[in-house]
């Protein structure tokens, strides 16, 4: 993947002749590439990842849990269930992650530096399918908080770009300072599920003077990744302790279970 800069936006058709020329010869001289796969963008691109990519994407199967989003069997108990609070009413995700295609796009977003690439996951987010209540009820998108030297490093934080995609398409409110990360954490890439539990046990808290804003809420919960749930259902008692009736989450990406190999 690259981290070079991309190129300026396609032209609109109706500009100036010279300013289209002026495009093309820059488009000529520094191509727009996907920030995924780097192969060359072209026209049907609309934005900063590619067709190819998108439609390469590892989507989770059909039939899924109408709870928590998980690909469900004929038989047993649902996997991905077990994993949530009793007061989380949903969770939804668009696809596996790790996977060549979906982990290339989260990289280009939370380590290379291209937070535009949250546009193009957020409108597919949006569109995914939720219980009428959650759609119904949802007052308002809350990101799974960065711990601020991490973010001042990456310059953004993931999950509240997503959140911003998603709101913009929902018509609902990001809250972004409602939940904070209280300690640094290392990260959960290469834990195993109980350490998991313990490195995120106590890291988040809801914001005392957000007390009545929270009260009786149906929130939704952003991150990039579900993995065991560790880190949102961490997020979901900070904010179900602080009055939040009800919370959802939503990510890009969800880790197979072993059931899922």
């Amino acid at each position: 993947m690259t981290s070079g800069a991309r190129s300026a936006p396609r032209t609109d058709p109706r500009a100036p002749r010279w300013r289209r020329a002026l495009s093309a010869l820059g488009q000529f001289v520094f191509p727009r590439t996907c920030a995924a796969c780097d192969g060359a963008l072209d026209d049907s691109d609309d934005g900063l990842v590619c067709g190819r990519c998108w439609a390469r994407l590892p989507l989770l199967p059909s039939p899924r849990c109408a709870r928590c989003g998980h690909p469900t069997r004929p038989r047993g108990a649902c996997a991905g269930c077990a994993l949530l609070p009793p007061f989380v009413r949903a969770a939804r995700s668009l696809c596996w992650v790790p996977d060549d295609t979906s982990s290339a796009i989260v990289s280009a977003l939370k380590y290379d530096g291209w937070p535009g690439v949250a546009d193009g996951i957020g409108a597919r987010l949006a569109r995914l399918s939720w219980p009428a209540d959650v759609v119904l009820e949802r007052t308002a998108l809350v990101p799974v908080p960065l711990a601020p030297v991490k973010e001042r490093a990456r310059g953004f934080n993931q999950a509240a770009v997503l959140a911003d995609a998603v709101a913009r398409r929902w018509g609902i409110p990001v809250w972004r300072d409602c939940l904070s990360r209280t300690r640094a954490t290392p990260s959960q890439t290469r834990l195993t599920p109980g350490e998991r539990l313990a490195n995120v046990h106590g890291a988040f808290l809801a914001n005392a003077e957000c007390a009545e804003q929270l009260r009786g809420t149906h929130l939704v919960l952003v991150d990039d990744v579900l993995t065991t749930g560790a880190t949102l259902n961490a997020c979901a008692h900070a904010l179900f302790a602080a009055g939040a009736r009800t919370l959802s989450y939503l990510t890009f990406g969800r880790a197979r279970t072993a059931a899922d190999r």
